[in-house]
């Protein structure tokens, strides 16, 4: 009886051996994602704790599992393979499917553990948020947090992202967004700016002075409400410089290049030192709406639910102390 034929391995495949059975498929797909997500071997063995070599024989192991090249590696480059960006979609939401599996096995009261990544604002990141993650982690010490301080959109997927914190409007229709905070924003400018004229009391007089822009909220024009009356004055101007910090923002106002709108819990201290003034102090830019982001799913893992329910109740009293003052 003739033998079945066997299946022709694409050229230039490394041969398909059995993985030894030491060898974890689920850690030899982490690994690979990783490494795709850090941009280089080197990188990918410092976030997960380990050695370059290590992470190559867990590369090489896959590949040869697979019978595919998953990656094109030279000196200076290394890119996927068409069955590498395959493998590596499909090994991404493997892996999340058996994340919600073992949440779901081990039940809502189970203990959270493992890593949550987190994207947070840049400012937010860096200053008022880092007490209430220093207290999550407190109350769960089997958990480890990937804090990543960036302000463009998130992609949960691409970026293998659990939860972001998001300041403005959201766009995504398919993550889960829960509604935590307004951020109060106020119109300030170094005393420099003013030249020693009075402290301007409407937003007509702003009109004539230098401006800043923070792009990702505001640019050549910016709305102020009355606070008692409601009555809205648009001011539009031509920015002597934009940026997408807030921080850099904050400083270029303290430098006396002109007047911005700011977030009022960063620009509190500056304010009580007398390095900048509060303007036209009835009139306030609309608060911006902050969010719990999250991508949709049956199940959660335990340290993501613990977390979305510990910020939620956190962050209005963080943000709420840190604008006290400066209201």
């Amino acid at each position: 009886m003739p033998h079945p034929s066997k299946p022709a391995r694409r050229r230039g495949a490394p041969p398909r051996l059995p993985v030894p059975a030491s060898a974890d498929r689920l850690e030899l797909m982490q690994t690979f994602i990783r490494i795709v997500d850090a941009g280089s071997l080197s990188s990918a063995a410092a976030q997960l704790g380990t050695t370059q070599p290590t992470v190559s024989r867990r590369l090489q192991a896959l590949e040869r599992s697979l019978g595919l090249r998953l990656l094109q590696r030279s000196t200076h480059a290394m890119k996927l393979t068409e069955d590498g960006a395959r493998c590596y979609e499909r090994a991404k939401e493997l892996l999340a499917s058996w994340a919600l599996f073992e949440s779901d096995l081990r039940g809502a009261s189970d203990e959270p553990e493992g890593t949550l990544r987190v994207v947070v604002p840049h400012a937010f990141g860096q200053e008022l948020l880092v007490a209430p993650l220093t207290e999550y982690l407190g109350r769960h010490p089997r958990v480890s947090v990937e804090w990543l301080l960036h302000d463009r959109p998130v992609d949960f997927i691409a970026d293998g992202i659990d939860c972001a914190i998001h300041v403005g409007e959201v766009q995504d229709p398919s993550v889960v967004a829960i509604r935590v905070a307004e951020v109060p924003r106020i119109v300030v400018a170094a005393p420099s700016v003013l030249a020693g004229g009075p402290l301007p009391a409407h937003p007509d007089a702003l009109a004539r002075l230098p401006w800043l822009s923070l792009r990702t909220f505001y640019r050549h024009e910016i709305p102020l409400t009355h606070v008692a009356t409601g009555e809205v004055q648009p001011i539009v101007f031509q920015p002597r410089v934009s940026t997408d910090s807030l921080y850099a923002l904050r400083s270029a106002a303290v430098m006396g290049l002109g007047v911005c709108v700011g977030s009022s819990w960063v620009l509190q201290e500056e304010l009580r030192r007398g390095r900048l003034l509060h303007l036209v102090p009835e009139w306030r830019a609309a608060p911006l709406p902050m969010y719990l982001l999250y991508p949709s799913a049956r199940f959660h893992p335990a340290r993501l639910r613990r977390f979305v329910a510990w910020m939620r109740e956190r962050i209005p009293a963080a943000l709420e102390v840190a604008t006290r003052t400066a209201s």
